[in-house]
């Protein structure tokens, strides 16, 4: 019988949660599959080799930048794929955006999780490396853009994650100090932003984290869902409720 998979409580920090910052692909939805598609329209333009779902999934999560780049690397000379990069991210784009949310799929109690968090009083935030326009398409599409006041593209501010300049500018446009803030992803690159940003962070176990297991990243804990986060985050912050100086 298959049983769900069992983590320690995650060691959050003194302070109340009062915000959560969601991350998007491989944490709320499995797009590796709109990737792939997308990915071998452009490759098909370019008469090369087409890629994979697993390949693929090894360089979500950096951005369609890093994306179009790893997979450029080994089908063409290090020269040329330099010169066709500009024409590959414009081909790749015009193919994301005819089937943006076509293939992707929720992971299990995402909008279950979403709902919890709200209804434990927090301020919700989506900060993602997609370009702002397909995280905003896809989120409407699975119908979550509600829950989230704030959404921040990869495109959005001058850096993306792990830098934690994205982090910091959906606190500050939520009203919350980064202490007061926890940073939800499937990957290194949520944890890293996250933290440097001053943030708790928690990690999902599925997703997809550059091939990475994801017992490797560093943060406060891994959580078996979105509503496993969001009943972590309770039960800590009904503690910090009752306790001095909280």
């Amino acid at each position: 019988m298959e049983t769900t998979p069992r983590y320690p409580a995650p060691a959050f920090t003194a302070r109340k949660i009062r915000a959560a910052i969601v991350d998007l692909d491989g944490t709320m939805v499995d797009t590796a599959d709109d990737f792939t598609a997308s990915l071998n329209g452009m490759l098909a333009q370019f008469d090369a080799e087409e890629t994979s779902r697993e390949e693929v999934m090894d360089y979500v999560g950096k951005g369609s930048e890093h994306l179009i780049r790893s997979v450029l690397a080994p089908r063409f000379e290090a020269e040329l794929a330099q010169s066709r990069f500009d024409e590959a991210l414009a081909i790749y784009q015009e193919e994301y955006a005819k089937i943006n949310g076509l293939h992707t799929r929720l992971y299990p109690d995402v909008e279950a999780g979403l709902i919890a968090l709200r209804d434990a009083g927090l301020t919700l935030a989506c900060v993602t490396n997609k370009p702002h326009r397909f995280a905003t398409q896809l989120l409407q599409h699975h119908g979550l853009l509600q829950y989230f006041a704030v959404v921040l593209g990869g495109d959005s501010v001058a850096a993306k994650k792990p830098d934690p300049l994205p982090m910091l500018t959906a606190c500050k446009a939520l009203g919350v100090s980064p202490e007061a803030a926890v940073a939800i992803g499937d990957s290194q690159n949520d944890a890293f932003a996250g933290r440097a940003a001053g943030m708790a962070t928690l990690t999902v176990p599925y997703g997809y984290n550059h091939g990475e297991s994801v017992q490797t990243i560093k943060s406060d804990g891994i959580v078996v869902s979105l509503l496993g986060a969001a009943k972590a985050i309770a039960a800590h912050n009904a503690v910090q409720s009752v306790a001095p100086n909280s």
